[in-house]
């Protein structure tokens, strides 16, 4: 595959957002664990929370509740239960999601485009939750993102044609909750790993050349 050049890549990043990739989850986990709607927000079986990674099960049944309804928008934004409005409805009113790394903001509709952006991009991209840590209203996760390249992906050099290759992407969330809602959700996704793993070089040589 042709290399791209550093401002090139970072800059596919906005007009891809592909910051949507910390949003799909494995049926496995989160999405085999939330609730289904529309009880989204309803308070998570013992059963349940015994088989999510929590650093502390001593919870509270707010922390239980806001729990819920990030697992909630990670299971509508999963490829076999796509649901953008769903998404939005996670959000309070002035909800915003941010994607750190990319430097991209998305608020109302916006939130739900990501998902269908994302979609298709990586069909099948979910993730393995490796550790959640409820704190009051927030909600903080360690994760990997797994998926397969298969749909084209738009850049400002021209359009990335897929390759089926595998990425396994590392990403932490942190979901800040309000009233049982989503109030504000950072994303930090690890866009370097993701390019290298989707056969993407990171044209350094080239950038440098160019000033």
């Amino acid at each position: 595959m042709k290399s791209a050049s550093w401002k090139a890549i970072v800059a596919t990043t906005a007009v891809a957002g592909l910051g949507v990739l910390a949003l799909a989850t494995a049926p496995t986990q989160a999405a085999a664990s939330a609730p289904e709607r529309p009880h989204a927000h309803a308070a998570l079986s013992t059963a349940r929370l015994a088989k999510l990674p929590l650093t502390d099960r001593d919870l509270t049944k707010k922390e239980i509740a806001n729990l819920a309804v990030v697992l909630d928008a990670y299971h509508v934004a999963e490829g076999d239960s796509l649901d953008p409005d769903g998404f939005i409805d996670d959000f309070t009113e002035d909800g915003v999601f941010t994607d750190e790394v990319a430097g991209q903001t998305y608020r109302g509709q916006a939130l739900g485009d990501t998902l269908t952006r994302m979609a298709s991009v990586f069909p099948d991209v979910h993730r393995d939750l490796k550790s959640i840590t409820v704190n009051g209203d927030v909600v903080s996760v360690e994760l990997a993102i797994p998926g397969t390249f298969e749909g084209p992906l738009p850049t400002p050099a021209g359009t990335l044609e897929p390759t089926g290759a595998k990425i396994d992407v590392p990403t932490a969330d942190f979901w800040y909750t309000k009233g049982g809602k989503i109030k504000r959700f950072d994303c930090y996704v690890g866009y370097t790993a993701m390019y290298s793993q989707m056969g993407v070089d990171l044209d350094w040589a080239g950038a440098v050349d160019k000033r």
